[in-house]
């Protein structure tokens, strides 16, 4: 009798291992994913003196097609027509989360001392860590789901799964240096707008059209294969084209999102991305090391630290601004203070990359293995902590906060809320296109012309201020045009409620007009000084 190739003895002992932890996972009430993480560290090479894996490269190869179907399966339950729904509240939030934890990643990088591309990823990580996943199922287990600020979270958590698919793009693109130069980041952002133009296209003609016709003849078995053959095409047309494959997986799923099969379809994929998906997250575990863990102890706990504790602070702020209740804040942001399965995604990405220590994805792992273990206790710490501030601030401070507010249902009801919100994001992605326009050509071709006849930092010196000077006008639009619109001078005076949101989102626009400064500055001169000037 033949021996057992390895790829199937590795898969076999993959499922008995995982079968048991996450049968005893679930009678201890805990999340599936951290028992499939401990089950790949169980049968991982960093384990011993228990049974491991064999063939490592045919794992990571199930757990890349985990991926694709974990992406696929996330753009099914994505829908252009919910985020329209979801009013303005749910975006509000997420701009204030992703700017400050974002911050948050980026500062506790500096402070381990780690590089600036590492930065940059945990930055990206800390931004858009909290799961789907993770939060959907413990508010089942909760019986949290039909509770008000269960569906604020849940939109807010669809938001941040599409701004994942963007910052993976946006990782991908400057991975091959720590700066990204202003003729890549034209390339980049016309492959985003074509692919963009291409999911429309194809969303609303090409696939609609297909299934409408052949639904006679679509048994679920062929619904599979085709809505399979679908996701794997335009991921590999997605890397082709310099994105990743999740992104193109993650697109096509939304495409079919917009169809009337879908549900049918992901009742039919359902089963095949649960075991491919158990596959991946048992990868991750395999990643654990036990000296690493010990070795980075402490930005570990850190890390989990600065999670939850930001998330607690700054996110209860942003649901705020967002036009909530104090309480209701409280109990979103909690909620959200985990990391999830994307961070592993933007984790592996980097250390494929090779722009990443090898340490970074079991750090990210194990600060995730213990926020993931500790969700239900934050979530459910959220009201006694409020009653606690309830009882010890006075009772007009507390009255004050809980109206400071513009309040989901009148946001919704407000017809101006839309049609302003439409106008800024109109005019902050105009001027911003035509900014990033006139960089790139000074930047490309008046820098090296202007450095031919004056010494180097005098003709840094010109090229800078010469083109401040020719964007000042844009960044002046950026931050002030949307100020002086009807909407938003009808919105102000109208209720005091109004002026915490518009307030926060003229500091927004002012940050991004900063940012333009800044990447001049230390483009051509020293951080320092860029800083200084960025400030000024």
């Amino acid at each position: 009798m033949s021996n057992i190739a390895p790829l199937i003895g590795d898969l076999g002992l993959i499922l008995v291992v995982a079968g048991i932890v996450t049968l005893l996972f679930k009678r201890l009430k805990q999340p599936l994913v951290l028992g499939y993480i401990v089950a790949g560290f169980l049968v991982g090479p960093n384990m011993p003196y228990t049974p491991s894996i064999v063939d490592r490269v045919d794992v990571q190869v199930w757990a890349d097609i985990g991926v694709v179907f974990l992406l696929f399966s996330m753009g099914l339950d994505f829908s252009f027509k919910k985020i329209f729904k979801l009013g303005t509240a749910p975006f509000i939030a997420v701009l204030g989360i992703v700017v400050s934890m974002f911050t948050i990643g980026y500062t506790a990088g500096w402070l381990f001392g780690w590089t600036s591309m590492e930065r940059i990823f945990l930055a990206s990580i800390f931004s858009v860590c909290s799961s789907s996943t993770i939060v959907y199922k413990t508010f089942n287990e909760l019986k949290l789901k039909q509770q008000r600020f269960a569906s604020l979270v849940l939109s807010v958590l669809v938001i941040e799964d599409v701004l994942s698919i963007v910052i993976m793009v946006m990782l991908s693109a400057i991975a091959g240096g720590d700066s990204l130069s202003s003729m890549e980041l034209i390339k980049i952002t016309t492959k985003i707008a074509f692919f963009i133009i291409l999911w429309f296209v194809v969303g609303i003609y090409l696939v609609p059209i297909f299934l409408r016709k052949t639904r006679k003849i679509m048994t679920n078995e062929i619904l599979l294969v085709v809505s399979l053959a679908m996701c794997f095409f335009m991921a590999i047309f997605s890397a082709q084209v310099g994105f990743s494959s999740a992104f193109g997986a993650f697109v096509m799923g939304s495409i079919l999102a917009e169809t009337v099969d879908v549900h049918k379809i992901i009742k039919v994929v359902e089963p095949i991305k649960d075991l491919f998906g158990a596959v991946f997250f048992v990868s991750v575990g395999m990643l654990v090391d036990v000296k690493i863990l010990i070795d980075y102890a402490l930005p570990i706990l850190s890390i989990v630290a600065l999670v939850i504790v930001g998330q607690a602070i700054f996110g209860t702020f942003s649901f705020m601004l967002s036009g909530n209740s104090l309480k209701i804040s409280m109990q979103s942001s909690f909620s959200m203070a985990q990391i999830g399965e994307f961070p592993f995604i933007i984790a592996s990405l980097g250390v494929s990359l090779g722009v990443i220590g090898n340490f970074m994805y079991p750090v990210i792992v194990a600060a995730s293995a213990i926020t993931t273990f500790l969700t239900p206790y934050v979530i459910k710490s959220a009201v006694p902590l409020y009653n606690g501030l309830e009882r010890v601030l006075p009772r007009r401070w507390m009255k004050m906060i809980n109206h400071m507010n513009v309040g989901t249902e009148r946001d919704s009801s407000n017809s101006l809320w839309k049609p302003f919100m439409i106008r800024m994001l109109r005019t902050v992605v105009i001027y911003s296109i035509i900014s990033i326009a006139v960089i790139s050509l000074m930047l490309t071709f008046f820098l090296p012309f202007i450095r031919s006849i004056l010494p180097h930092w005098w003709a840094n010196a010109v090229c800078g201020g010469l083109t401040l000077m020719f964007i000042a006008s844009f960044l002046r639009a950026i931050v002030l045009a949307p100020n002086h619109s009807a909407e938003f001078k009808v919105l102000w005076n109208e209720s005091h409620k109004n002026r915490l949101p518009l307030t926060f989102m003229t500091f927004v626009r002012i940050v991004i007009a900063v940012a333009f400064t800044f990447y001049i500055c230390n483009y051509l001169s020293r951080f320092s000084f860029a800083l200084m000037m960025s400030i000024a």
